[in-house]
């Protein structure tokens, strides 16, 4: 039996039961501000909080998916629910399909069949509809990247490939909120459901005030997008400086504020390198230190 096994009929003997959440959020990619969350108990699916995000999403959008949230109903009502409400995500392995037009080398028209389970739950899926399946070699490892944009005068494949080497950036706005504003906590202080939901609701509309400030200082200078500013350097800046509000003068605050945007220059990043690391679990962080034991070597 391991450790997780023992704490977990250690709460079970207990009958205590701590509420948990799950979260899908929707982030524009360049800002990192989040334009639409969801989320519910951890008996509620993925999907269904992540199609409470349809009516949200603006017109004229591309969203990047992770291939878990491959399915047909979702994605079918993703883009026919608005005007030019695009898809993109990485190809499901073993999905079947039938090849309707070959546009060039790892470049087809493809048709998707969807299943009764699939046609029951969501309303109005048909049959089969249609997508583009573009195959691709990135340093010797193949992609296969799924989207609704069918036309490719429209929308080149280079362009898709490019937008796909994206789909990760939603990660660093989760780690920005998880180990930088809550501290690497792994629960939140509030214990009851109603709580936790208030509590969630707080962290990311402060995760959004921090995010809408650096989006202002990046566009304050001449080629800087809002991501590459430092948001661990930048976020604790603006804290210092917005909890000394209450001793500032009336007016003096237009000129504390112009001051925030005036020290964007000092945190923008240098340019990401290109590096490409093989996705792994990682430690999840402890809440205490853990002892090193070392193993005496025994001569014989």
């Amino acid at each position: 039996m391991n450790v997780l096994q023992k704490v977990e009929r250690l709460l079970l003997e207990r009958d205590v039961y701590l509420p948990q959440v799950r979260m899908v959020c929707q982030m524009e990619l360049t800002s990192h501000l989040l334009t639409a969350a969801s989320f519910d108990s951890v008996a509620e699916n993925e999907m269904t909080l992540a199609a409470n995000l349809i009516e949200k999403t603006p017109d004229n959008s591309l969203t990047l998916f992770d291939k878990g949230f491959y399915s047909l109903g979702l994605l079918y009502q993703w883009q026919t629910s608005g005007i030019e409400r695009h898809w993109l995500l990485k190809l499901k392995k073993g999905t079947q399909y039938q090849v309707i037009h070959q546009l060039s080398k790892g470049h087809e028209i493809i048709e998707l069949t969807t299943t009764p389970q699939a046609r029951k739950k969501w309303s109005g899926l048909p049959d089969t509809f249609r997508a583009r399946l573009i195959t691709k070699v990135i340093n010797g490892k193949l992609y296969q990247i799924l989207t609704s944009m069918i036309d490719p005068m429209r929308f080149p494949s280079a362009d898709i490939v490019a937008h796909y080497s994206h789909c990760w950036e939603i990660e660093l706005g989760y780690r920005e909120m998880k180990q930088h504003m809550l501290q690497n906590r792994l629960t939140l202080r509030s214990k009851k459901p109603d709580m936790v939901r208030q509590e969630l609701w707080g962290v990311l509309l402060a995760y959004n005030l921090l995010r809408f400030q650096m989006a202002r200082m990046a566009y304050s200078l001449d080629g800087v997008e809002p991501n590459q500013i430092s948001f661990n350097q930048a976020a604790a800046y603006i804290i210092r400086e917005l909890t000394m509000l209450p001793a500032v003068s009336p007016g003096r605050l237009p000129s504390v504020i112009n001051n925030l945007t005036g020290m964007a220059k000092a945190f923008v990043l240098p340019d990401r390198r290109e590096r490409s690391y093989p996705r792994i679990v990682k430690k999840r962080p402890q809440r205490y230190q853990v002892k090193e034991v070392r193993k005496k070597c025994q001569s014989a």
